[in-house]
């Protein structure tokens, strides 16, 4: 069936036209919005693991611009780096935190044994008045002090008691003596001939003067030790690094995908915008056209009598009626498309609206030469009487437009498992396959449609439909003629808000 019952694409973003299909070659407005109609992919079919930049459509199946592209890939660069860059900091932070304190526990375990050592020979220094001599001194193998080497420093600055033949080079540590001899303990970390060692000194009253105790243990296991703990921590920093980079550009890819969405919906909502208005200035265009040529008519012919310029006349109230009713659904739809239009619920019987609105287009159908027959049944549902009126007035309307003289068309209101479905048939030509994935665009007229139409009727009948929570569908019967349907779910008691 030619078909002008058609509405476009011009809306906002935001304007929602409901339906579903049933069945092959049906076409329907869901409530993912024109693009369903369209078939094409609505706003989550990306998935949420979607790459932003990949090429191919976006959210509302359109290109995005590449100006576009490369704001996100600078955006997904920058968020990448930004992990990256606070990733790292977080690593060195607990790296530089986790050498800290094992080269401080291991410094402090060192000392506290080089401590014990020399407070032992302060003790044998302190009870018998002078230093030990033979095993107190030395190196010591074995025990709690295992590894580490004590000395003495005499009140002249010499070693004493060492047991005989016993040679240390580098010792005692003059810097450690003088710090000692100030009354404090003093611990240092040297190097003697390559060996990294750690130095404990103690001063000890004797009887003869002051001495000081040296104890040192060798550092080059804990060194060793913290070389490779070193190691691990940058080698897996660095791991972890990378990790966080890859991680950091696949979840900045996941992060893109609602903002390319969103760019895609507005390059769809401008293009809707400039299609709308190319649209809307064409259907006006040519009843203005037409006007004109009659204004200029009357113009030529202005003495003559009214009724030999009676032809012009017609056609300007014609035009003028034409123009009124395109104006008048240009203004519904842009309210519905800025929420303006209010649905006042209430329970109501679809089939009683259904036959009053049949009723009132009986002679609209006789002066066509088209039979309509009304088969409602007591179904009832939540909605607004005004606006089912209305719904059922535009499907029966443009079924008398596309129907031909002698042919009939069928309104029929069922209860159907739980919803009140709304059909209604006509025996014309049908919907051309091509034409069905366009039926609920504005402003879309097949090339055969019929004349007088303002191709916005069904767009407001899907929006009626949308904001009732029910689906609307359009294809072609298998006898002939278009079948449109539309589905709502029926009353359960509770209170519905617009």
């Amino acid at each position: 069936m030619p078909t002008d019952r058609l509405l476009g694409a011009a809306d906002d973003p935001g304007d929602d036209l409901a339906g579903a299909s049933f069945g092959p070659g049906a076409a329907a407005v869901s409530d993912e919005g024109i693009d369903a109609a369209a078939g094409r992919p609505p706003f989550g079919s990306m998935g949420i693991l979607a790459d932003p930049l990949a090429p191919g459509p976006d959210a509302t199946g359109g290109e995005l611009a590449g100006a576009d592209v490369a704001l996100l890939r600078r955006t997904r660069l920058r968020l990448t780096a930004w992990s990256t860059g606070l990733t790292l900091v977080v690593l060195v932070v607990l790296g530089t935190a986790l050498y800290a304190a094992v080269a401080s526990s291991l410094a402090a375990r060192g000392s506290a044994l080089l401590e014990t050592r020399a407070q032992d020979v302060g003790r044998i220094i302190t009870d018998r008045g002078r230093p030990p001599e033979g095993p107190g001194l030395g190196f010591v193998f074995g025990g709690s002090a295992s590894g580490t080497l004590a000395v003495v420093v005499g009140p002249d600055g010499k070693l004493v008691g060492l047991p005989a033949g016993t040679t240390v080079s580098g010792l005692p540590i003059e810097a450690g003596v003088l710090a000692a001899n100030t009354g404090t303990a003093d611990v240092r970390d040297i190097t003697i001939d390559t060996v990294p060692v750690r130095v404990y000194s103690l001063q000890v009253p004797g009887r003869d003067g002051a001495y000081v105790v040296q104890v040192l243990g060798e550092r080059a296991s804990e060194l060793e030790l913290l070389h490779t703990l070193l190691l691990v921590l940058v080698g897996g920093g660095l791991l972890a690094l990378l990790f966080a980079i890859g991680l950091g550009y696949v979840y900045g890819g996941r992060a893109l995908v609602p903002i390319r969405a969103s760019m895609g919906r507005r390059d769809e909502a401008l293009r809707r915008q400039r299609e709308f208005t190319a649209n809307a200035s064409h259907e006006l265009r040519a009843p203005l056209t037409i006007v004109r040529a009659s204004v200029a008519d009357l113009q030529r012919n202005r003495t003559e009598p009214v009724e030999r310029v009676g032809a012009a006349l017609d056609d300007i109230d014609a035009e003028v009626t034409h123009l009124t009713a395109l104006v008048d659904d240009l203004l519904l739809l842009a309210r519905t498309d800025s929420g303006e239009v209010e649905v006042a619920f209430e329970p109501v019987d679809l089939g009683d609206i259904a036959a009053e609105a049949v009723g009132q287009l009986a002679q609209v159908a006789a002066d066509r030469g088209i039979g309509l027959v009304a088969d409602p049944r007591p179904v009832t549902m939540d909605g607004d009487p005004l606006r089912l009126r209305q719904l059922v007035t535009i499907l029966v309307d443009n079924a008398l437009a596309h129907g031909p003289r002698g042919s009939a068309v069928t309104v029929t209101v069922r209860d159907d498992a739980g919803f009140a479905t709304l059909d209604v048939d006509d025996s014309g030509p049908g919907i051309r396959p091509e034409d069905l994935p366009h039926v609920f665009d504005r402003f879309w007229r097949a090339d055969d449609a019929p004349e007088g139409g303002t191709g916005l009727g069904l767009a407001i009948a899907a929006w009626i439909v949308e904001r009732h929570g029910g689906t609307i569908t359009a294809a072609n019967r298998p006898e002939g003629g278009a079948h449109l349907a539309a589905r709502f779910p029926e009353h359960d008691g509770r209170e519905r808000r617009a």
